[in-house]
């Protein structure tokens, strides 16, 4: 970090309004950014980004992030905001390519946490193998963000044939691809000074790769339906292919991977794991003669280690989602109208 600086020689402590003035310091800001971007920065400074796509069928999506903290323990808005487009194109079963990076920062923003955030972009970046070609920065005054506030868009291509809730059906596997809850429990326990977050770390990470295996070495057609499970939890996710498909959506409570030090912050808090944030876990809806052949592949990489089954789809005469308790009991589960604990991310 204080490489950079030396480097450029012209920074600042802070963010200041000048920053966004389209002037000198405007200039020096963003030559800041695309030196710490280095190579994983394609742009040219141009107003648009010029680009060579192999496919004339393309992915693209776009998302806003917001975090309290910026920084967290073993990442940052950064590395989030790099994460969730990345997967939104990847369980779209697209390849990730390209992506935007824009930033609102408040004035009065640590230029040190900046260049840390922008590193960890980078970092995020390059192990995604995906390029930013294209950005924006504005600066507002104190008080009118909370510090930084990030918008990606993505562009992906498809080298395998596309998934879609579409074709949800009954008789598939739900699989998940890792423990759920980690990310939000360790947000939590950082803004509130609960003491879990040594123990549980975000799950933030990009998934293409894992997600790249999957497409490769599964037959065509196999895998249904892939999200990533974000806002609202996997609640949200078992919802939403619920009321598509019209089908009921049954788990399994034991089957779920959750760390135990997770399950007991978690009741701890009064809340629900199921609908807990995830910035790393994937869900996914397959064929059930290849469930355990995608379990094996998801666990063979090394964020997929603690993969599950987890449910089914069954057909029922109303879409609704249900979950199968220890005790053999079945009970509903009715999906969120709020939130259960302050906007994390």
């Amino acid at each position: 970090m204080s490489n950079v600086l030396e480097i450029q020689g012209k920074t600042t402590e802070t963010v200041v309004l000048d920053h966004g003035t389209g002037a000198r310091l405007s200039r020096e800001l963003v030559e800041l950014i695309a030196h710490i971007l280095g190579d994983t920065y394609l742009g040219t400074m141009e107003d648009s980004a010029l680009l060579e796509l192999p496919s004339r069928k393309l992915a693209f999506t776009t998302d806003s992030f917001v975090v309290t903290p910026i920084i967290y323990g073993n990442g940052d808005i950064g590395k989030i905001a790099v994460c969730g487009t990345v997967n939104d194109l990847a369980v779209s079963g697209a390849k990730p390519l390209y992506l935007t990076l824009s930033l609102i920062i408040e004035a009065g923003m640590l230029m040190s946490d900046l260049i840390k955030i922008i590193e960890s972009v980078r970092e995020t970046a390059k192990a995604a193998d995906i390029k930013i070609v294209a950005g924006d920065t504005k600066v507002v005054g104190k008080g009118e963000a909370d510090q930084l506030f990030i918008n990606t868009a993505g562009i992906g291509v498809f080298e395998n044939p596309s998934v879609s809730i579409k074709n949800v059906r009954p008789g598939q596997k739900i699989i998940l691809s890792g423990n759920i809850g980690n990310h939000s429990i360790h947000l939590l326990s950082i803004r509130e000074g609960l003491g879990f977050e040594r123990n549980i770390l975000s799950d933030c990470a990009p998934l293409n790769h894992m997600i790249r295996s999957l497409l490769n070495n599964l037959p065509a057609g196999k895998i249904a339906s892939m999200r990533d499970v974000t806002r609202g939890g996997l609640s949200a996710v078992l919802h939403e292919h619920a009321r598509a498909s019209g089908n009921e959506i049954r788990c399994e409570k034991q089957s779920l991977p959750i760390q135990p030090e997770a399950a007991m912050a978690a009741n701890m808090l009064g809340v629900d794991v199921i609908n807990l944030a995830n910035e790393g876990c994937l869900c996914l809806f397959v064929e059930p003669d290849s469930a355990d052949d995608a379990l094996a592949l998801l666990r063979a990489h090394p964020l997929g280690q603690n993969a599950a089954i987890v449910g089914e789809v069954l057909p029922t005469i109303e879409p609704k989602v249900t979950m199968l308790e220890p005790d053999g009991t079945l009970s509903t589960i009715e999906e969120l109208y709020g939130a259960e604990l302050p906007r994390l991310c």
